[in-house]
């Protein structure tokens, strides 16, 4: 329907866009309402005991994955769910940028970024070469390497189409990468009373180990500010090594298709897809930030925002992982994932120590 107005026209919303926009309702309702309990839960060990022993990120996490293991949500749920998992998390982690001077990230210093370069590029060949031995398919093992070594399912999403992956393939790396993202999440804060880390070391560690940016925030938070700054520079760091990769394997398929089968089509690949918008826009509020553009008034809101966003986003993420997912998940598949991690786990620690 049109409005008219002195020889001006004004469209309503198209209707498709405004049946999607409600779609996702139930499942963000769904996802806010577990943040409000392990809002709550957090609210009262801060009460009881002065300081949260296990954080509402955490507390999401465990409560999404004991709702969805209980409940299988209904196609109604599923896409408000899927968006606050994404979506949502995608936007806490822009407005993070509002908090981080590009300073920081000088301070770190080059040798801190060419180690994480390093880091990652040596995972992608161990990764590869491990999946292979376990006699994995190449894409398989394509998909499992950047998964573990850059970003979990952001990376398997991404490079999935370039090397023309099928379904079983994503969807057994993509379902062990949530499921040991959590664990890495639960377990990981563990680590620094026994390995004595600092909070600069647990940054670095919890940067270089964690698949997702928002799971970083996850595992960080407990160990304070510190840990939490210098866990997103790393992992953003780490992630923007996925650009130089998806582009690499790009011109390889290309390669390959022009060596085989003549005219057939090149591999186009979009610039948002080499760096995330959520990236552009945390690189451009850091920019901000560091021209002293966004004022200091600003931070603390701005700040609490994203910490609710990755509650809710942490959330969505419990409600969907499901734990009975490790009994249909093939034994070599298993084994290639759980000891690229331990591998990077292990390579992590040694880096972190280097550090001290």
């Amino acid at each position: 329907m049109r409005v008219e107005s002195k020889g001006s026209e004004v469209q309503e919303p198209a209707p498709g866009a405004v049946m999607r926009a409600l779609q996702l309702i139930p499942g963000i309702l769904l996802c806010g309402a577990v943040t409000v309990v392990s809002l709550g839960v957090q609210a009262a060990e801060e009460r009881a005991f002065d300081h949260p022993y296990i954080e509402a990120l955490v507390v999401a996490i465990l409560l999404g994955m004991a709702v969805r293991t209980a409940w299988q949500p209904s196609e109604r749920w599923r896409s408000g769910i899927a968006f606050s998992a994404k979506q949502l998390l995608e936007v806490a982690v822009m407005l993070l940028g509002a908090s981080i001077s590009f300073a920081a990230i000088v301070a770190s210093g080059y040798l801190l970024i060419g180690a994480i370069a390093v880091t990652v590029l040596i995972m992608l060949a161990v990764s590869f070469g491990l999946s292979r031995m376990l006699g994995l398919k190449p894409k398989l093992s394509i998909l499992i390497a950047c998964g573990n070594s850059i970003c979990g399912n952001s990376a398997i999403a991404a490079v999935a189409p370039v090397i023309e992956a099928d379904g079983d393939d994503i969807a057994s790396s993509i379902s062990f990468t949530a499921i040991l993202g959590v664990l890495m999440v639960l377990g990981l804060p563990l680590l620094i009373p026994l390995l004595q880390l600092s909070a600069t070391q647990y940054g670095i560690l919890a940067g270089l180990t964690v698949y997702a940016v928002p799971q970083v925030l996850a595992a960080t938070v407990p160990a304070g500010i510190v840990s939490t700054q210098i866990g997103t520079l790393v992992k953003l760091v780490r992630v923007l090594m996925l650009g130089p990769i998806v582009l690499g394997l790009s011109l390889l398929v290309a390669r390959r298709r022009k060596l085989g089968a003549g005219g057939a089509k090149t591999v186009s690949i979009s610039p948002f897809k080499l760096v995330p918008w959520f990236i552009i826009g945390f690189l451009a509020l850091a920019a901000l930030r560091s021209l002293q553009l966004v004022p200091d008034v600003a931070i603390a809101p701005v700040t609490r925002i994203a910490a609710v966003l990755t509650v809710v986003s942490m959330a969505a993420l419990g409600l969907g992982v499901d734990v009975r997912v490790l009994s249909t998940v093939g034994g070599r598949v298993t084994a290639a994932v759980t000891l690229s991690l331990m591998l990077l786990l292990g390579l992590s620690i040694g880096l972190v120590h280097f550090f001290r």
